[in-house]
């Protein structure tokens, strides 16, 4: 069974910076579309980056992320990495990684058009 699993979340204070990766045990990274989403207490799950699979560079940013967020390719490592810059108490969420079972698919934007997902990963921003 294909799963994601996400890395490197934790504290952090405001302004700071943090990197999140996103690995697989059952698919070939650089094949798929891989999105972050994340989910604050009280809040609708909503998606934050995503980087193609069709072309595998296009990327696409939730507003309140842009110019602080970037995700990327690893392909050493064979996974997508979310680097977080001057983060803010808004931040604050759980974030995971996900996936369409389909390759070379552009982003999508709907949750449902990601079938594998990861456990998710506490991200806290607080001084």
């Amino acid at each position: 069974q294909s799963q994601l699993v996400e890395s490197g979340g934790g504290l952090v204070q405001p302004g700071g910076s943090l990197q999140l990766s996103c690995a697989s045990s059952g698919i070939t990274m650089d094949y798929h579309a891989i999105a972050w989403f994340r989910q604050a207490p009280g809040k609708e799950r909503e998606q934050v980056a995503c980087i193609a699979g069709d072309d595998g560079t296009s990327t696409s940013y939730t507003d309140a992320v842009k110019g602080r967020f970037t995700i990327s390719r690893d392909h050493a490592e064979k996974k997508v990495v979310l680097a977080m810059n001057r983060v803010r108490p808004e931040d604050t969420a759980v974030y995971y990684c996900a996936a369409p079972v389909n390759k070379w698919s552009r982003c999508y934007t709907r949750d449902k058009d990601f079938e594998i997902w990861g456990q998710g990963i506490q991200v806290t921003v607080s001084s």
